[in-house]
């Protein structure tokens, strides 16, 4: 392949695996969660009172 002769492979792996990354680390930062209020976490609480007999 003559075309691509004068690139070097190296800097090709490099310049693909830096793409990989920012747009890996791009979409994860991107994502936003929803925060959980304190009303939420005393409405989910189910006490239990085990006896062992």
């Amino acid at each position: 392949m003559p075309q691509m002769a004068p690139l070097n492979w190296l800097n090709l792996l490099i310049y693909f695996i830096m793409i990989f990354l920012i747009t890996n680390s791009l979409n994860f930062y991107s994502f936003m969660y929803m925060q959980k209020t304190s009303s939420m976490k005393k409405t989910n609480q189910i006490k239990i009172n085990w006896k062992w007999l």
